[in-house]
């Protein structure tokens, strides 16, 4: 199979979808030609002359690897001017998010690629190519939110972790997921008094166990969050449901209760966010102002640090990558059930469930369409 990596385009997106190592390994154990879009690597610090190295065609220009790919792997969703690059019959692997997007949702579909999503791989009840990138960014959403409660970035100009006779701040964290575990920790190593709220009485009582203890576990009601949000000078999103659009937890009129100055980070803004008052930004403008409370959205955090960032999710990706060039769309949803879930839009169909419930869609389950599939 010929699997086509591409350079992201999204603003200031510096990750790429496979390492030099991963290219050699398709190559040498899979029998696979890879084609490796010039300069495609270079945000990580991974250079065409490695992927050479590893036995990939490089250096070639954009339309060629869509061209000639029957497998393209990517790391963002397809933005606009991808969409027409995309056709019938090939195999498109990479975070999708339809569910925050329904233009993007309609367009993926209307390709008629066979679209496989990273966010909805799922084995043993757990996201194992959404994991790595969740831990990356629930530890940079304490960082970013450390710096716009600076005074020049707008904040209340709190360091998060006090000095000696001075408190630290506050920090409320919603979802105690992995994105949620990964930020409490990173918050509490810095020294900030930490809550994190959730539903789930089993998971809270685990993070009792692990979190240090300047951590306090806090079951999630409407009060409860209201109670956490009036004394929080940091708040982060981090609520997920699988290939479902994030729930709104906090609504705008919360924000009339919070700081001025107070930060909110929502992590969860790629499935549309669990604050009422989140759009998407970019690494260009990450921040807005609303009622005075200071909103860091960027959707793609991790881009932030690629070198990090493209490790973590290729150590992950590879072994899936591998099986899906191996088995082909077809046989992946009728004999892989990780890689049926995975699949959000199978020739022409939406095959996501969260999806379709997201925006009031028909849907067919992939392994019904494997003989639709070139």
């Amino acid at each position: 199979m010929k699997i086509g990596v591409v350079k992201e385009i999204k603003d200031h997106e510096y990750r790429v979808a496979a390492t030099p190592a991963g290219v050699e390994q398709l190559i040498k154990r899979g029998g696979h030609q890879v084609l490796v879009e010039g300069h495609a690597g270079e945000g990580s610090g991974l250079a065409d002359s490695a992927y050479a190295e590893a036995g990939a065609s490089t250096g070639l220009d954009v339309e060629a690897v869509w061209a000639e790919a029957d497998l393209v792997l990517k790391v963002k969703e397809p933005l606009e001017p991808e969409w027409a690059r995309m056709r019938p019959g090939q195999i498109l692997f990479t975070y999708l998010h339809l569910a925050a997007d329904r233009k993007l949702t309609d367009a993926v579909v209307g390709t008629g690629a066979h679209s496989f999503a990273y966010e909805t791989l799922e084995v043993d009840h757990a996201l194992p190519l959404l994991e790595p990138m969740s831990e990356v960014a629930g530890r940079l959403s304490i960082q970013a939110g450390a710096k716009y409660l600076e005074r020049p970035a707008g904040g209340t100009g709190i360091l998060l972790g006090g000095v000696p006779g001075v408190p630290p701040a506050n920090v409320l964290v919603l979802g105690g997921g992995v994105v949620g575990t990964n930020a409490a920790r990173m918050a509490a190593g810095l020294g900030a008094n930490v809550s994190i709220l959730d539903v789930n009485l089993k998971r809270l009582r685990y993070l009792d166990e692990i979190l240090p203890p300047n951590c306090t576990t806090l079951y999630s009601t409407r009060m409860t969050l209201r109670e956490e949000l009036e004394r929080a000078d940091l708040v982060v999103g981090a609520v997920l449901i699988p290939g479902a659009a994030a729930p709104k937890l906090v609504l705008r009129g919360d924000l009339a209760i919070m700081k001025r100055g107070s930060v909110i980070v929502d992590v969860a803004v790629d499935q549309g966010g669990c604050i009422e008052t989140v759009k998407a930004t970019t690494h260009e403008n990450p921040t807005y102002v609303v009622d005075e409370v200071v909103h860091y959205c960027v959707a793609n955090m991790p881009g932030a640090v690629p070198r990090t960032s493209t490790f973590a999710l290729t150590n992950a990706t590879l072994p899936w990558v591998e099986r899906l060039a191996a088995m082909g769309a077809a046989r992946a949803v009728q004999e892989s059930v990780p890689l049926a879930l995975a699949a959000n839009a199978i020739a022409g169909k939406l095959t996501c469930k969260a999806v379709a419930e997201a925006f009031d869609l028909d849907w067919t389950p992939a392994a019904e369409l494997a003989g639709a599939i070139a």
